[in-house]
């Protein structure tokens, strides 16, 4: 099948498009259709400091998958790009971007050697975008064009440091690498307070690629992870490794959803409505691990033995929560990718250089990874 170069050009456009448009509005905080007025056409083409960057990881990321494939003499599609802005609702101007593989891979070699070569590429790219972004910031002009109010601070850090929580404010969650690179590259009198990172363009298009990384490289079904995984164990302890994390990543998602606490004093007039929603979210994790077990009654009962484990976990730890951003994730994982990983016809082992890769690859997760990505 040859690839249809104007569709991916022109998807690639669109996306470049939609994510200018996203990057004006992160840059300024403001959304462009309710304010367009004051970013004008100039100020909406300020957008390209993120979607350069940003596009520029996805590009690299899936053209790491693309040329691994190649080298490899497998049938693969160009990337497809998805463009996605919303424009009233704060996004990042993409799905992301994707390739077909269109042969059957039959060695482990090849499913690895396709599957790390993506994030290792993306990675390099996020790297430089962050020492870059961190290590540009020699004053507070840039924060004071966006909050002129700031110039009337001596120091505005200190004001909203004051400030416990800020409902108005988008914080991203930092990482190993993250917070070591802010610390090593940028100096600390004009380091972005945690309520203003988001507003740095070449900061965020490096957060969002570590993010997009780490999720990558979960160890599950057939992301670059579960690739990874698969090739340096094998599909007897891979099928049982995978369907795991599933659990533990849908678990620590809904931890907080419901807490012990919310069962006690229900009154009949809210009780009703309470226990609808509540057999709703049992019913969604119900579908999150459908496709584990054969048997539905099994996979019910894993759904009810989760939940129970989060109330418990909320009645001896109150106050403790997951992230339930990532729940729509699972969701996607569970009921349309799978958990499980088909075999290959070569079952051979990794040598000892993929397998040195595969561990720098679990590294690199470890240190991309945020337990709470953007609140």
């Amino acid at each position: 099948m040859k690839n249809k170069y104007w569709l991916h050009i022109l998807l690639f456009l669109l996306t470049l498009v939609s994510t200018t448009l996203s990057g004006a509005e992160w840059m300024t905080g403001r959304s462009i259709l309710a304010d367009y007025k004051s970013f004008g056409i100039a100020g909406i083409l300020e957008g390209w400091k993120f979607s350069v960057p940003f596009l520029a990881f996805l590009t690299f990321h899936e053209f790491g998958h693309f040329f691994a494939a190649k080298i490899k003499r497998i049938n693969v599609s160009l990337p497809y790009y998805l463009p996605a802005w919303f424009g009233v609702l704060m996004s990042i101007g993409t799905f992301g971007a994707f390739i077909r593989i269109r042969d059957f891979i039959k060695t482990k070699n090849d499913y690895f050697d396709i599957a790390i070569a993506g994030p290792l590429a993306g990675f390099v790219v996020s790297v430089f975008c962050l020492i870059l972004g961190f290590s540009s910031i020699k004053s507070d002009e840039y924060i004071h064009k966006i909050h002129p109010e700031y110039k009337l601070l001596k120091d505005y850090r200190v004001a909203l440091d004051k400030i416990e929580t800020n409902p108005n404010a988008i914080v991203l969650g930092e990482s190993i690498l993250f917070k070591t690179i802010k610390e090593t590259f940028s100096e600390p009198q004009f380091r972005p307070h945690k309520y203003e990172m988001s507003h740095y363009p070449l900061i965020l298009a490096g957060f969002l690629g570590l993010i997009f990384t780490a999720i990558n490289l979960l160890p599950i079904g057939q992301l670059d992870g579960g690739h990874i995984l698969f090739a340096m164990i094998g599909k007897k302890y891979f099928d049982i490794l995978s369907p795991t994390f599933l659990v533990l990543l849908t678990f620590y998602g809904g931890l907080g959803t419901y807490t012990a606490f919310d069962f006690r004093g229900i009154n009949a007039d809210e009780g009703m409505s309470f226990f609808l929603y509540f057999g709703l979210y049992v019913y969604f994790v119900y579908l999150v691990f459908s496709k584990i077990f054969d048997n539905k009654l099994n996979n019910f009962i894993l759904a009810l033995a989760v939940i129970v484990l989060q109330l418990l976990s909320t009645q001896f730890f109150p106050g403790i929560t997951g992230y339930s951003g990532i729940l729509a994730f699972c969701f996607l994982l569970g009921r349309f990718l799978g958990v499980y990983h088909p075999e290959v016809e070569d079952p051979k082992p990794l040598d000892m250089g993929r397998m040195i890769l595969g561990v720098l690859a679990m590294i690199i997760f470890v240190l991309c990874i945020s337990l709470q990505p953007i609140s």
